[in-house]
């Protein structure tokens, strides 16, 4: 909640409340037998600790638990978005997808973009080309990334994830890509150890090219 709170304006910082716990396959199956109750008591922990910090939070707090095949017995990880009312993050995605996250089709213009470690990257071109490689459109500093690991494809109004036959996959909301996965708003991808948030933002707010 503190990596990703951002200060709006003087006494106001936004804050996330929305997080996806990753566990191993074992310690997700630790995670089911307390279900509800410990994910109330980590919702719990999470609004005193806002209160505490004086956050802002544009709904109520939700914890989930994902179980991550790359991640070891011992080990979890957790993504914090900021969630409104009455919008979730497509989790897998679904033949005929809910109306809320499905790309706009509507007059309004929006910018496809990528939220890498806070910084947002838009997606100007028809194929952007993700990889540890200096030659690649967005270079990733990480070595569990491929030299050419993933590819963005812009086709019309959807937006594909390719993976471009690397070493450790490619994962999107949890599910490894096999071939291609298109995306929506909020769509998590994880390659290697870096975590990347699929966004369609107004024009305005797009990030770096």
């Amino acid at each position: 909640m503190d990596a990703k709170s951002l200060t709006i304006s003087q006494g106001r910082t936004l804050a996330p409340n929305h997080f996806t716990v990753r566990l191993s396959d074992p310690d997700f199956a630790k995670a089911r037998e307390w279900g509800a109750p410990l994910a109330q008591e980590l919702c719990s922990i999470a609004m005193e600790h806002a209160k505490s910090q004086g956050y802002t939070l544009q709904g109520a707090i939700e914890v989930n638990f994902r179980k991550d095949f790359e991640l070891r017995s011992g080990v979890f990880e957790i993504d914090a978005t900021i969630s409104e009312p009455g919008k979730r993050e497509v989790r897998q995605a679904p033949p005929a997808p809910p109306a809320p996250q499905a790309p706009p089709r509507g007059p309004a213009p929006v910018q496809p973009v990528l939220d890498i470690a806070g910084q947002r990257y838009a997606l100007n071109h028809a194929s952007i080309v993700l990889g540890r490689s200096a030659e690649t459109d967005i270079p990733i500093d990480d070595p569990g990334v491929s030299r050419k690991h993933l590819k963005i494809e812009q086709r019309g109004n959807t937006t594909w994830a390719v993976d471009m036959g690397s070493t450790n996959g490619s994962f999107v909301n949890g599910q490894r890509v096999v071939g291609e996965t298109e995306l929506f708003d909020g769509s998590n991808i994880s390659m290697g150890q870096t975590r990347i948030i699929f966004r369609l933002l107004p024009q305005s707010q797009g990030g770096r090219a």
